[in-house]
């Protein structure tokens, strides 16, 4: 009983340290600091979500740029199950897919290079990255500037003005948001 004792109370304050006090400070810290974050950094429009900064969406149109293929199980983009496809390099499938996309991306931007930037055709190890790089999205232009009649400098102009750089040049890579540059291209034609 001298060692049950100790064991309960070291288990109650621990359980109540661990598992209520710590999870409360961390929430009220986070959504006094970082509230947009903290609430899943959802974009509204006239009062309704749209989306997430944070989850890549399915973009078809070819008025749209469109972002990283999703490895999602039953829909793409499913946050519920973020997954990669767990393909190795070796794998047929994979290279079916890759094929395909390939043959895909062509056939909607014809006036594009060959060269397929390679994360248009695979998809991330979420399989819900919300970004493309500045050249997979100049890629794309082309396609994008004919779709909504616009003149390939202005969307070229869009896409400079929504990348983002990183904090300093030799962390990380420049990155372009797709919900946003469409978003931001959707209001400059209303």
């Amino acid at each position: 009983m001298s060692q049950l004792r100790p064991a309960i109370v070291l288990l109650l304050v621990l359980t109540l340290l661990t598992g209520a006090a710590y999870p409360l400070v961390t929430t009220t810290l986070a959504q006094w600091l970082f509230p947009v974050q903290a609430n899943g950094s959802l974009i509204e429009q006239h009062g309704v979500v749209r989306g997430s900064e944070e989850i890549g969406q399915a973009f078809s149109q070819p008025g749209y740029f469109w972002g990283r293929p999703s490895a999602t199980g039953d829909a793409p983009y499913n946050a519920m199950a973020s997954s990669g496809s767990n393909l190795a390099a070796s794998n047929p499938a994979l290279d079916k897919a890759v094929t395909e996309r390939v043959a895909a991306l062509r056939s909607a931007n014809p006036q594009a290079s060959a060269t397929v930037p390679v994360e248009l055709v695979t998809a991330s190890a979420s399989g819900l990255d919300p970004d493309i790089s500045p050249a997979a999205a100049l890629w794309q232009a082309p396609r994008v500037a004919a779709a909504r009649k616009m003149t390939l400098e202005d969307v070229q102009a869009m896409i400079d003005r929504h990348t983002a750089h990183p904090l300093l040049p030799f962390i990380g890579e420049e990155t372009v948001n797709v919900l946003q540059l469409n978003r931001a291209l959707d209001a400059l034609q209303q």
